[in-house]
């Protein structure tokens, strides 16, 4: 379908520069994040299907971890395969399209169920004798769903937009993965009106996900300032510290990667962003949420107890 918007049927991904012993370096230290990333995603997951954990903040959190790998396989699997070979890889139009589909509509999913987490965090500090009502399991199962399909229909036209030229400048994308700014700068057609409507709707999203969680952040601290007794106001930051540390480190790579107008500038400044919310955020989301969380660290006692059992038997 893709190719009857394009004269280029297949792209080359320039990926990193620098010298080949800089890629082996490079090549190491990425494998060892996206390792880590797919080991502690899926302890996560694992975990939060335990019968300990049975609440709507771990059933989020178990969702998040699924969405955590989706999005770094994505395109990190063809950043290191880049890396390891010589010259530039190669992908055809369409596997270009289907991967920025993904990214995207992954990426979207998350910054919803990232909103939807701050919402629950609100619901459990500040209404916190009517949390198991109105974060039931119909409404926790209904927040996913809709996060997972609002995702994946909402980019659809932004896919659309950005396959809409003619790339005939060139075949080659200068990055690790088919980045929407590096396309459009390949186009001979004027794509300025594009991108205005491509960043009026990634602030839709950013921003429409980001204003949920400063107002129910806004209402827990108030709540917290107000709690009578320091041991109180102790647990109720701990149930949301983790939470938002993450909005803090997953918000600030999305804001400097996709809240410009013009989407073809800075080569290097997307590639460092986008190096952000592909390894660094998915890397560091099992320590932010594990670290200091008794209840998961009990329970993922408890399921290395029946591993071991279930090895010995």
């Amino acid at each position: 379908m893709l190719k009857n918007y394009s004269s280029a049927l297949k792209f080359y991904l320039f990926g990193f520069h620098g010298s080949k012993g800089l890629h082996v370096i490079f090549f190491a230290a990425f494998f060892i994040l996206y390792s880590v990333t797919l080991m502690g995603n899926i302890v996560i997951m694992m975990v939060c299907g335990n019968k300990q954990l049975q609440s709507p903040m771990y059933f989020f959190l178990g969702h998040l971890s699924v969405l955590e790998i989706l999005i770094t396989s994505v395109a990190v699997p063809l950043m290191l395969r880049g890396l390891l070979l010589p010259g530039m890889q190669a992908i055809s139009l369409t596997a270009c399209g289907a991967q920025l589909y993904m990214y995207l509509s992954l990426g979207t999913s998350e910054l919803v169920l990232m909103g939807a987490m701050a919402v629950d965090r609100y619901v459990a500090v500040c209404h916190p004798l009517r949390y198991n009502i109105i974060m039931n399991s119909r409404t926790c199962c209904f927040v996913v769903i809709a996060s997972w399909v609002f995702g994946f229909l909402f980019q659809i036209c932004p896919l659309y937009a950005t396959f809409q030229f003619t790339f005939c400048k060139s075949n080659v994308l200068d990055h690790f993965y088919c980045d929407r700014g590096q396309l459009l700068k390949l186009s001979c057609d004027d794509t300025l009106f594009t991108e205005f409507v491509l960043f009026l709707m990634a602030v839709f999203i950013i921003v429409g996900s980001l204003a949920p969680t400063i107002v129910s952040y806004t209402y827990i601290i108030f709540t917290i300032l107000r709690m009578p007794t320091a041991s109180g106001r102790r647990k109720a930051f701990s149930t949301c510290a983790s939470h938002f540390t993450f909005v803090v480190i997953g918000y600030g790579s999305c804001l400097f990667l996709y809240m410009k107008p013009k989407q073809t500038q800075a080569v290097e400044y997307n590639r460092v962003a986008s190096l952000m919310v592909l390894v660094v955020t998915p890397f560091l989301n099992p320590f932010i949420f594990t670290l200091r969380n008794d209840k998961f660290i009990e329970a993922f006692r408890d399921v290395m107890k029946r591993c071991s059992q279930l090895l010995k038997d």
